[in-house]
């Protein structure tokens, strides 16, 4: 076998070939991104599902914030004004009824 020989050039072909085919079975096993045939990275799907999950947990996190002020609101509006509401209330329907003007 010569080194300018065709059977050179088949086995630098089949030796790189070889070697990044173990470099992306390795890569797969361990769960990093495997390179496509054009030098490109691809995601595993399940990479892609987690990534889903994460922005729907920060969706869903948010919307428990909002709720959570809401309830601290109604909280406060029940606890520190529940009385005086209750007796505007009442001092309202003590009132007179006003006259509605007539057309």
């Amino acid at each position: 076998m010569g080194w300018g020989g065709q059977d050179f050039v088949i086995a630098i072909i089949a030796i790189s070939t070889g070697g990044w085919l173990i470099n992306n079975w390795i890569r797969a096993r361990h769960g990093y991104p495997v390179e496509d045939e054009w030098g490109g990275k691809t995601s595993k799907a399940e990479d892609q599902a987690a990534q889903q999950l994460k922005a729907e947990n920060a969706e869903l996190r948010d919307q428990l914030d909002h709720f959570a002020d809401r309830v601290k609101v109604l909280e406060q509006i029940v606890t520190d004004k529940g009385l005086s509401v209750a007796t505007q209330i009442e001092a309202l329907r003590d009132q007179p009824a006003l006259k509605e003007p007539q057309a």
